[in-house]
């Protein structure tokens, strides 16, 4: 019953009355259907009708091919074993199934037909193919599992490589840059170096015209040549100051005590006048005694004038004596523009302050500069290596533990250091615009801490380490 609605279900399935219709009056196939033009049909067949029963006829046999493909119970079984459908016989969906695809099976069918092979032998194909399946399972399976210790393998030997070590891309070779400029102001003349030659201390890099320096030179040694001839001249003053003035103050001594005894002898005779009878003088000698007594005690005080004006004789050679050391003062500052001068002259040779290496030149003979301005750079043969490490990698890290630093630069340049120190503060710390943590919503983000890794060995003189270039330190914590 169940094949029989399944036949009925097919939309080119015939109904069984329309095929006993066309059965009537002949005998029945190899498979229980009448085939026309038998025996057993009486030979009751119409002439005229012929062509009908022909055209009948190839559409009863399209027909019973069609319902050969869904009323072979073994193809059936077949079709489901090999797609794996577990599901009972007669169910509504598998014959949904069935339906939805009879056009697909009869096309394949055909092929089959078409190329003459038989069930059996497509079965015959189905086992060899399982056959290769099976032989072929082993070497997949292999294969899988050498592919899985592969990567088991990888995995621990990522492990115990990196175990005890803290890597970083985040890191960068760094050196000391020294800013040439001129120390004095003047026209360039001749220009000693070329971009990256290397030079030594002291070298010569560029010269400045000296003229106008070599002039204010020969200025300040003239001022200082006269300072010190009138230092000398002071100095003899000083000796003659030290005998004059006691004796100055001598002579004033002595000249009031002249004065002192005119005063008594006028005196004397003043009043010797005085004390004569009219009779016995006369007004005009008494006058003239008298004005001579008025000189001598001018005299006196004239003199004791002088005495005071000569008595600080210390004094008097200790000014000499100052204005020495002021004639020294000037002296020493004539000394001190001979000096500035002769800096100027040789500051006008500009000179390598390092060792290192001539980069960033920016100046030519016939420019003209200004003191402090930057002209080229020089690079030092200082190198170190600056590697930002996460915060989370730096426990186990101190300083002096042995470093391996590859260069992206030389790939088969290997350089060996020790780590020198920690930054005391996170790259962001010391930025322009450093984070405000503590306004807006927080996001938590890994900072980083530059380490100082000093090279010990491994550079080479025909392979330069230009400053920045990008290197990846290994640090050994253990």
């Amino acid at each position: 019953m169940t094949d029989d609605a399944d036949r009925r279900s097919h939309p080119y399935d015939r109904s069984p009355s329309r095929r006993d219709y066309l059965a009537v009056g002949s005998e029945a196939d190899d498979r229980g259907r009448p085939r026309y033009g038998s025996p057993g049909s009486g030979g009751r067949r119409d002439d005229n009708r012929s062509e009908h029963s022909d055209s009948a006829d190839g559409r009863r046999r399209s027909y019973d091919e069609r319902d050969t493909e869904y009323d072979d119970p073994a193809e059936d079984r077949r079709r489901r074993a090999s797609s794996g459908d577990d599901r009972p016989e007669g169910d509504p969906s598998d014959r949904r199934e069935r339906n939805a695809g009879p056009r697909r099976d009869r096309k394949s069918k055909q092929q089959d037909d078409s190329s003459g092979r038989s069930s059996e032998e497509q079965d015959s194909d189905e086992d060899q193919d399982a056959n290769k399946r099976k032989k072929r399972r082993p070497l997949v399976i292999g294969i899988a599992a050498l592919v899985v210790l592969l990567m088991i393998g990888g995995g621990l030997y990522f492990w115990l490589s990196t175990r005890g070590k803290a890597t970083t891309d985040d890191a960068y070779t760094d050196g000391n840059i020294v800013n040439i400029a001129p120390q004095v102001t003047g026209q360039v003349v001749s220009l000693e170096v070329t971009d990256n030659q290397f030079v030594h201390k002291g070298d010569p890099l560029f010269r400045i015209d000296p003229r106008q320096f070599i002039y204010s030179r020969e200025q300040a040694q003239g001022q200082l040549d006269a300072s010190k001839a009138q230092i000398a001249n002071q100095k003899l003053g000083v000796e003659i100051a030290k005998k004059n003035f006691p004796a100055a103050l001598q002579l004033a001594q002595a000249n009031l005590a002249s004065a002192r005894a005119n005063l008594a002898l006028q005196q004397a005779n003043y009043d010797r006048q005085k004390s004569l009878p009219k009779l016995a003088t006369t007004q005009q000698d008494v006058d003239s005694n008298a004005s001579s007594y008025q000189q001598a005690k001018a005299q006196v005080e004239q003199a004791e004038a002088r005495v005071v004006q000569a008595t600080p004789v210390q004094q008097n050679i200790g000014q000499s004596e100052q204005q020495v050391d002021q004639l020294q003062g000037q002296a020493e500052q004539a000394k001190g523009q001979l000096d500035q001068a002769n800096l100027n002259v040789e500051w006008s040779v500009v000179r390598a302050p390092q060792d290192g290496w001539v980069t960033r030149r920016n100046v030519n003979a016939g420019d003209y500069l200004t003191a402090g301005q930057q002209v080229m750079s020089l690079v030092t043969t200082d190198a170190w290596v600056t590697a930002n490490y996460k915060e989370t990698e730096l426990d186990g890290m101190r300083p002096g533990q042995q470093v391996t630093i590859t260069v992206d630069a030389y790939p088969d340049l290997v350089l060996h250091g020790h780590v020198d120190s920690i930054q005391r503060g996170s790259g962001s710390k010391f930025s322009a615009f450093p984070a405000e943590n503590a306004t807006g919503n927080f996001i938590k983000i890994v900072q980083r801490v530059p380490v100082k890794i000093v090279v010990d060995s491994g550079l080479k003189k025909d392979e330069p380490l230009p400053l920045g270039i990008s290197v990846e330190p290994t640090v050994m914590l253990k």
